[in-house]
């Protein structure tokens, strides 16, 4: 700053009255010269004025991209000198944090590889390295900065860290605390009592959060509030430490107060055709219940929805309370400051760099001169991330008017195009590896498409489909398949080919209903050489059909993702009618049957998701999902074993291999009998099958998005009386349960599920699975 006011000083009797004919920038790097012109507001031409000249440094130093500034004229040239402050080339965290901890702590603190280097920010950075620390447990952290010059523009910055130690709060005291138990107030609390197993993961282990202690009285606070103590008093936390053994204990102060209830709700409002009672007998809160602060702010935001519903974006709701200590009531009364109706000015989409504009749009429910809806605008979000196209949807509001708005549609792209493989190991059929080529949204489009096949050493199985969801943008879908299975067993081998044509359409905004028909060409024959009684025809049935059948299924789905919902439900039911027509085998006539079955068959899944973080603060999505099936047929006809049920493997009850139970027969001679537990014969399949599973997921890795399920398996399967020629063989229903985990992670070649099974008091014969793996499934 001396060498700029010598210069100006200098200058000062050269400048008066004089125009500027040309300015120059030396030095400069990171700006253009015409930026720089308009950062520093003056121009050629422009008479050169001492103030004006001092002004336009103070504005390049604000720039941040300076260390030095000074100016000098020659004649009427103007020259602008620079010192540019070093870049920083490489940032480093030392001592603390690999991985997704260190990319977060590097993010922590504000700074990134190619900005400037300068103190203050540099300081800023040291000071949140150590907060963030103290939010992780550890104490007297202390960071130090190390600079390392790289070239003459560029430095590399080490921050090395020795992190403090870790308190455990060992006992925590309420004390006055006497109405609400020491357990309620502790829920929402950072800093908790170390739990008696908090060493298990998942529960408390008594860290204590430094940086969030003065924070847990007003969670304290809240916690009575929501139990209706609104006079109720906590002091801040006063935490003892025995820096010994880095224990500490922390007392809270409390006056409870006395609890309220509701006295009287009202709505003061001015909309017409807004009646105030409807609006009140839609609330949580009800009069005469004890009163609640979160039930309170609930309220509030279902108002502000329903307000939003008739057009007004930017309605406010005011509660007004009235606590009357004689009565222990609390009247409430909302007051709603509608503002403006507000209708849609422009739809603007970003962030879709393959998928097309109107693919977009037709999931989203407001149109330019529409009027806002807060309902829509929410169901937008959730039907596009019900696509599975974009791994985030964001839609904010931008007033451009006092009575338009625009909506901007923000969306990041996920990989659609999906290279899926899938497999398993079993003790009987070794290594089984399937893979397909897919994409959800080809070419941008939205139709899907897959071209797949699956291997083992009893399979090669091979498909083709696509699917458009919005035939020209309509609400109508078009999809067809095509498929070969072609199955080679040591003692026969079983041909199918079948192909489904199916048309659909949306009705409402979450259901979705759909009819089609099918063909399928079944062959299977003994192989020639067979000639005597292997494990091989357990999966043996000797059929020779045709299936014609025409099936219509609806589809209940208002879930907000297509990979990992957290909220919403799926309900789906399926009727297929199915006629099929070919010879019986000599051997089924003899057992009893007449001729093939027509069979109806119903299937059904439902699936409920829930996301925890709104409640606790960690991303808990808690899953329960069901599945049923069933065939019927008239008495003396024949369902071929290839149209009958099975269980076992992904999608039923995990821990068992693939299809591998089912009621079973044993053949003596020219007897069949019932296959006892722990008796292993010949599968027949069933005609009704159940299965349920609870799934309860956590994040194990945000950056690698992978996270971990826990899941609990249990299903049965049963069948109608079989005919023999020996009389009917009537089965009891066959239960199977397992439990384990599973690996989640949503990787760029789409999602990939890793299953590790244990089943559950499996009985003599039943063939387990410990491993299975999937890929391009949901999860």
């Amino acid at each position: 700053m001396k060498k700029i006011a010598l210069t100006l000083v200098l200058a000062g009797a050269l400048l008066v009255a004089e125009k500027i004919s040309q300015i120059e920038y030396v030095g400069l790097a990171h700006l253009s010269p015409s930026v720089a012109t308009e950062i520093s507001g003056i121009h050629v031409g422009d008479e050169m004025d001492l103030a004006k000249i001092n002004q336009s440094v103070k504005n390049f130093y604000a720039q941040g991209y300076f260390e030095d500034v000074w100016v000098e004229s020659k004649g009427n040239t103007l020259i602008y000198h620079f010192k540019e402050k070093v870049a920083i080339a490489n940032l480093e965290i030392k001592g603390f944090g690999t991985g997704d901890e260190g990319k977060k702590l590097l993010e922590s603190t504000g700074l990134k590889k190619g900005d400037l280097y300068d103190q203050r920010r540099v300081k800023q950075a040291q000071k949140a390295l150590i907060t963030n620390l103290e939010s992780q447990g550890y104490y007297d952290t202390v960071v130090e900065v190390t600079t390392t010059k790289v070239s003459q523009s560029s430095i590399s910055l080490v921050f090395d860290v020795n992190k403090g130690e870790k308190i455990r709060i060992q006992k925590m005291n309420v004390l006055g605390a006497k109405e609400v138990e020491k357990g309620e107030l502790e829920t929402d609390l950072v800093n908790k009592e170390a739990d008696f197993w908090g060493w298990i993961p998942f529960l408390n282990d008594g860290v204590a959060k430094v940086d969030q202690l003065e924070y847990d009285s007003y969670r304290m606070k809240e916690k009575y509030m929501e139990k209706g103590y609104l006079d109720a008093n906590v002091s801040k936390p006063l935490m003892k430490v025995d820096f010994g053994s880095y224990r500490a204990d922390v007392d809270y102060q409390v006056e409870e107060g006395i609890q309220y209830r509701i006295g009287k709700i009202n709505i003061t409002q001015n909309l017409k055709g807004l009646d105030s009672k409807t609006l009140i007998d839609g609330l949580a809160l009800k009069s005469g219940k004890v009163f609640n602060i979160k039930r309170m702010r609930t309220d509030m935001e279902t108002l502000k929805e329903k307000i939003g519903n008739r057009g007004y974006a930017y309605v406010d709701i005011l509660p007004q309370m009235h606590k009357d200590p004689k009565t222990q009531t609390i009247d409430l009364n909302y007051v709603i400051r509608e503002g403006v109706p507000v209708t849609v000015n422009d739809v603007l989409i970003s962030g879709n760099s393959v998928t097309k504009d109107r693919v977009i749009r037709r999931y989203i429910y407001l149109a330019p001169g529409d009027k806002y809806n807060a309902t829509d605008l929410k169901d937008s979000k959730n039907a596009l991330g019900r696509t599975g196209f974009f791994e985030k949807v964001d839609i904010e509001t931008q007033r451009v008017s006092e009575d338009k708005i625009n909506l901007l549609v923000k969306v990041k792209e996920a990989p659609t195009g999906t290279i899926s493989a899938g497999g398993g190991y079993g003790s009987y059929e070794g290594l089984m590896v399937n893979a397909s080529i897919s994409d959800k949204n080809l070419f941008g489009s939205g139709i899907s498409s897959t071209l797949g096949f699956e291997l083992s050493k009893i399979s090669t199985n091979y498909n083709l489909s696509f699917t458009n969801p919005r035939v020209w943008d309509s609400l109508y879908s078009l999809g067809f398949s095509v498929y070969k299975r072609d199955y080679e067993y040591i003692d026969f081998t079983q041909n199918q080919l079948g192909a489904n044509l199916s048309l659909g359409r949306q009705f409402f905004r979450h259901i979705y209903a759909s009819v089609g028909v099918g063909y399928v060409d079944n062959k299977s024959e003994i192989n020639s050489d067979s000639n005597t009684t292997t494990y091989w025809q357990d999966i043996f049935y000797n059929d020779k059909y045709q299936k014609f059948s025409g099936f219509t299924s609806v589809k209940f789905d208002n879930t907000d993702d297509y990979y990992q919902p957290r909220e919403g439900f799926i309900a789906s039911a399926t009727l297929e009618l199915s006629s099929l027509d070919g010879e019986l085998d000599p051997g089924t006539i003899a057992d009893g049957y007449e001729e093939f079955a027509n069979f109806t068959k119903f299937s059904g899944k439902f699936g409920a998701y829930y996301g925890m973080e709104d409640l606790i603060d960690y991303d808990l999505i808690l899953r329960a999902k069901a599945r049923t099936t069933v065939l019927l047929a008239e008495d003396n006809a024949y369902i071929p074993i290839a149209e009958r049920l099975f269980m076992g493997g992904i999608g039923s009850i995990r821990g068992y291999e693939a299809y591998s139970l089912s009621p079973q027969i044993i053949e003596e001679g020219d007897i069949k009998r019932i296959a006892e537990e722990g008796e292993v014969g010949k599968r027949i399949g069933g005609t009704k099958s159940a299965s349920v599973s609870l799934e309860a997921s956590i994040p194990l890795s945000e950056a690698a998005k992978m996270r971990l399920a826990f899941f609990v398996d249990y299903g049965m399967i049963g069948t109608d009386p079989i005919l023999t020629k020996d009389g009917d063989l009537d089965f009891d229903d066959i239960t199977r349960a397992s439990t384990g985990v599973v690996l989640e992670w949503q990787s760029g070649f789409g999602p990939i599920n890793l299953v590790f099974a244990k089943a559950l008091d499996p009985q003599d014969g039943d063939r387990t699975s410990a491993f299975e793996f999937s890929m391009g499934t949901k999860f």
